[in-house]
């Protein structure tokens, strides 16, 4: 159902497979925490891709049948959240890879993540207006965060599909790459970001989290501290010494 495989240079593949539609189930859910546990000191980065002929259909409708109270949704809703807010918290580089349509709680994972890749042919969409819910997994804030108040209530109230080159323009998709090897060049912008200074990578996740919580004033209070801790990594004095010797772009990164 889902699976995840760690390669050489540090890279974790995760890989959503419960076609044919790649729906949101307990099960799934419980696949993908299990697959999370295993990011952990030797993972540099984090793909996040799909099997099939969609990266996602949406949720189960039945998971929101069986809500018969309330309290029983907001138990549903609290686990559903956990998923994607766990992912914005891992220390390494995050990349989700949409080869195809890309629909509700996939989509609310992607936007998780540091970074999405599109194919040309892939599209996105929150459709909860469908069932009369609105988006329970941090996708309309997450999405607003990238591209703004008035994007979002767009995106979500009118339930559309927007494909790739949209979200690209709105700043959510930060990259389209043409839909011929399209899993092969993610996995290889995904490999340079695990090769790289992973240190470095999560000193500027901790940056950007502090502007969003309070804007440049409250990144500037912390940025010299985050940034002086890496003295403490390999990667930084031995990627000082490489340019000094060797010149730029020669280093090569541990992780360290």
């Amino acid at each position: 159902m889902t699976k995840l495989d760690i390669e050489p240079s540090g890279l974790a593949v995760l890989t959503i497979d419960a076609g044919p539609l790649n729906l949101y189930t307990p099960e799934a859910h419980e696949a993908l925490d299990k697959a999370l546990d295993r990011v952990t000191g030797e993972v540099r980065a984090l793909l996040i891709r799909a099997e099939g002929k969609v990266v996602s259909g949406g949720v189960d409708v039945h998971q929101f049948a069986a809500q018969e109270t309330p309290e029983q949704a907001k138990q549903l809703f609290d686990r559903m959240l956990a998923l994607p807010d766990r992912i914005a918290a891992l220390p390494v580089p995050t990349v989700f890879a949409a080869h195809a349509l890309c629909l509700t709680w996939a989509f609310e994972v992607a936007v998780a993540c540091d970074l999405i890749l599109a194919a040309e042919r892939a599209s996105f969409g929150l459709v909860e207006k469908v069932v009369g819910l609105t988006p329970t997994m941090g996708g309309t804030q997450r999405l607003a965060a990238r591209a703004g108040v008035g994007r979002a209530k767009e995106f979500v109230m009118t339930g559309d599909r927007y494909p790739a080159a949209t979200l690209e323009r709105w700043n959510v998709v930060n990259r389209v790459l043409p839909d011929d090897g399209f899993d092969e060049a993610a996995r290889a912008f995904a490999t340079t970001l695990a090769t790289g200074p992973t240190r470095a990578h999560a000193a500027t996740k901790q940056v950007l989290a502090h502007f969003e919580h309070g804007g440049v004033p409250e990144a500037n209070a912390h940025i010299t501290t985050i940034a002086a801790d890496l003295y403490r990594t390999e990667d930084l004095r031995s990627a000082v010494r490489s340019f000094l010797t060797e010149g730029p772009g020669k280093a090569t990164f541990t992780g360290r």
